[in-house]
């Protein structure tokens, strides 16, 4: 079994936030996926909406809500090649000061 690490401020700030507040629990789900998968120094995971549905049991239009919501909040960056490629999703935690 894979063990991950999460910031206290991702269980205890932003799970209330994020699923109480905002009421976007989806968005929750879709962090915590990117997090414990998103690999290397750059903190991402290059995944189309639907393999991110398929692995969180969530529906793609869901999916697509939460990632909008996430990079509105500035907790996910996505980038694209080319219109039709694959999205790169990184992980941000702004809350932590370098």
């Amino acid at each position: 079994m894979k063990t991950i690490r999460l910031d206290r401020y991702v269980v205890d700030t932003l799970m209330g936030d994020l699923a109480g507040h905002d009421k976007t629990p989806a968005a929750f789900i879709v962090y915590l996926y990117l997090t414990a998968n998103a690999a290397g120094r750059k903190r991402s995971l290059r995944l189309s909406h639907q393999g991110i549905a398929n692995e969180t049991g969530l529906s793609k239009s869901a999916v697509q809500a939460a990632l909008r919501h996430l990079v509105r909040r500035r907790l996910v960056r996505s980038e694209r090649e080319s219109v039709t490629a694959t999205p790169e999703h990184f992980v941000l935690r702004p809350w932590v000061r370098r």
